[in-house]
């Protein structure tokens, strides 16, 4: 459970202020494109900070890097109450998700300290049942603080939630790195960019995630201003499509006894670009809410396959280096989907960002991985 609240500072940071993007934009006197830029600003957080907490991660053990990220992210929650502009949010959200980077990427590192092969990714499928509660949890968290403040008091919840998980870590959290185990060295990258079925699976699932950030950044504003969802029932949407990812999460985790973590990952990425299409073409035609609902539902589900079975793949090779691993698969998804997130300022854009980076992920895993896929599987499936 702690794993799984760490893992989720992204939906945390992220999905609860959304319904106050038009709001924001009023108060700040700025652009929606000024106001997506906060949310690019917290995902390039979140991958740049990985890159730092993973590998220090591996040299210092988990818990030093750990405690002193989520200070970081306390301290830069409770300053975006007090910020003056957009542009001052911006610096603040950086800030903050390079803090609760730690969290999300050390929370992998744990996992791959602790099990392997079949059993690391089911691990991954329990910490997503964890990790999709935040994003149900979050916009309607969000939603209730608008109804009783402005948009300032949803970062104060932050702030009480990056206390509490502060404290929850402190009391709760053991050292999964024996000292004999850690590494001398810093960032520890070469041999992961060289490892072409490595690069392969974690491109894929960076790219699927980025249509999911397409989906997060452009949702807010296509659903609420095209279509005339209110704020309540745009999180209840948002909320619906992340019981998706979980739903789909758990079913991962069953029939990982009986379908390999490829097959299913090639399932998962099929049902994105499928679904991403269709969003669309539902766009193009004109086919509505009908048409736009169910194809955000099932990309949702998607990726409840895709991330637990790529990260598992890419992971399994490297015990020895899994902050450093850990570290490039998260910086991949965040910087990736920091890049589509301000593309999608409309219902075509959101579309075409939405299946032009799930075809990428599909081809890199076509062309990337093919290598040792009957080796990855092999290990996996005959893993403890």
């Amino acid at each position: 459970m702690v794993l799984g609240s760490l893992s989720a500072f992204a939906p945390l940071s992220i999905d609860m202020y959304l319904p106050a993007f038009p709001a924001m934009a009023r108060e700040l006197t700025a652009t929606p494109s000024d106001i997506q830029l906060t949310l690019t600003a917290c995902t390039i957080g979140l991958a740049v900070g990985q890159l730092i907490a993973g590998p220090l991660s591996d040299r210092l053990g988990r818990r030093g890097p750990l405690l002193v990220g989520l200070a970081i992210y306390l301290v830069a929650s409770a300053a975006c109450v007090f910020a003056p502009s957009a542009l001052t949010l911006t610096v603040l959200r950086l800030v903050q998700g390079m803090g609760g980077a730690a969290g999300i990427v050390i929370s992998r590192a744990v996992a791959r300290d602790l099990f392997e092969g079949r059993e690391l990714a089911k691990f991954f499928s329990l910490l997503m049942l964890v990790n999709s509660l935040g994003p149900v949890v979050a916009p309607a968290l969000g939603a209730v603080v608008l109804h009783w403040t402005t948009w300032r008091g949803v970062f104060v919840v932050l702030s009480v939630i990056g206390l509490l998980l502060l404290v929850l870590t402190t009391l709760m959290l053991a050292e999964s790195l024996p000292r004999e185990r850690r590494r001398r060295g810093g960032l520890s990258i070469g041999s992961l960019l060289v490892d072409r079925v490595f690069v392969g699976y974690a491109l894929s699932c960076a790219l699927a995630f980025a249509a999911l950030f397409a989906y997060i950044s452009g949702s807010s504003f296509v659903l609420q201003d095209t279509y005339g969802l209110s704020a309540p029932l745009f999180s209840l949407v948002f909320g619906v499509n992340s019981l998706a990812i979980m739903g789909a999460s758990q079913v991962n985790s069953w029939l990982l006894g009986r379908v390999s973590p490829r097959r299913l990952l090639a399932a998962g990425l099929a049902g994105t670009v499928l679904s991403a299409v269709a969003f669309l073409l539902s766009v193009l035609i004109g086919l509505g809410l009908p048409g736009v609902l169910p194809s955000l539902f099932v990309l949702s589900a998607s990726i409840g396959m895709v991330f637990p079975n790529a990260t598992a793949l890419a992971m399994s090779d490297h015990p020895d280096k899994a902050g450093n691993a850990s570290a490039l698969l998260g910086t991949a998804q965040f910087l990736i989907g920091g890049v589509a997130a301000p593309l999608a300022s409309s219902a075509v854009s959101m579309g075409v960002v939405m299946a032009a980076v799930a075809v990428a992920a599909v081809l890199a895993f076509l062309l990337l991985t093919r290598a040792r896929s009957l080796a990855g599987a092999a290990q996996i499936t005959h893993s403890p």
